[in-house]
């Protein structure tokens, strides 16, 4: 039986799984990209996933990263990838040697550290590109974008032999092409990420929107998350064919999420909007 009841989102032919509570968990995972956002308390689905992308290092985001590295030692699967901010790398490894300690076995584990501009390759044409996000200390978000190369119309003419021949004299016979499939922002307070074209372009944009009452907005700023109002003014300005939010909070109920949600955004914006939590089958 699986540790968790994760909420199940199909677009297209992507799956996404996850649990957010905001102070509670936070883990959202899309296996056919082999990525997982963010690990919570390492469900059980999450293990066979090969990288995670972490954002920062809060409890709920983060609890779970050794118990993952170390269920697929036990399962016989290679170490996992833990992409972190780079000042997370000297406390995670503490806390892996700690565990292994107790554990009485080593756990193997691939950390990267990572800075804004970086990209780290997940599989031959797809790479996780990391920006900078307003929450903790060195806090990060991700987008994971394919990339083609497309042939420069002049030499759509050539023989396969010719454009080898080109080749070889070093001639760039194509040019990149960037697809943006999925970003996700973690926990961040609001910032115009429509400056980065990477994100206001991307397919599906998984989103924090925490609070929702007008009372609330002094809280949302002092824990630098986003506030309904805020998710509005950022979604205007974007661009993405599929909105998922995550990190709700328990203070408001479901039907007065929509609720308030519906009120705040445009129509065409509201119908894009898929709430994580709402996705789950026998939500608690």
């Amino acid at each position: 039986m699986a540790s968790h009841n994760l909420a199940h989102i199909k677009i297209d032919e992507m799956d996404i799984i996850g649990y957010s509570v905001a102070g509670e968990e936070t883990v959202v995972a899309v296996p056919q990209l082999d990525v997982c956002f963010d690990v919570g308390k390492a469900p059980d689905q999450i293990i066979p996933i090969n990288n995670v992308l972490l954002t920062h290092g809060h409890m709920d985001h983060a609890a779970g990263l050794a118990y993952y590295l170390s269920q697929r030692n036990f399962c016989g699967i290679s170490a996992g990838t833990i992409l972190a901010p780079d000042n997370l790398l000297p406390p995670m490894k503490q806390i892996i040697d700690a565990w292994s300690k107790l554990d009485g076995n080593k756990i193997p584990a691939k950390l990267v550290g990572v800075k804004p501009g970086d990209e780290y390759k997940i599989k031959p044409n797809l790479v996780a590109r990391v920006f900078p996000t307003k929450h903790s200390k060195g806090s990060v978000g991700f987008t994971v974008i394919e990339k083609r190369k497309k042939l420069k119309s002049e030499y759509k003419g050539l023989t396969g032999p010719q454009i080898v021949e080109l080749k070889k004299q070093g001639i760039e016979i194509d040019y990149p092409l960037e697809f943006p499939i999925v970003t996700y922002l973690g926990d961040t307070q609001y910032v115009d990420f429509s400056q980065l074209k990477y994100i206001a372009e991307s397919n599906i944009l998984i989103a924090e929107c925490t609070f929702y009452e007008d009372e609330h907005t002094t809280r949302a700023k002092a824990g630098k998350h986003m506030h309904v109002d805020e998710l509005a003014t950022l979604l205007k300005n974007l661009n993405n064919e599929h909105i998922i939010i995550t990190h709700t909070t328990q203070r408001t109920p479901m039907h007065e999420i929509r609720k308030i949600l519906r009120n705040a955004l445009p129509k065409k914006i509201y119908d894009k909007i898929i709430i994580l939590m709402a996705k789950r089958p026998n939500p608690r």
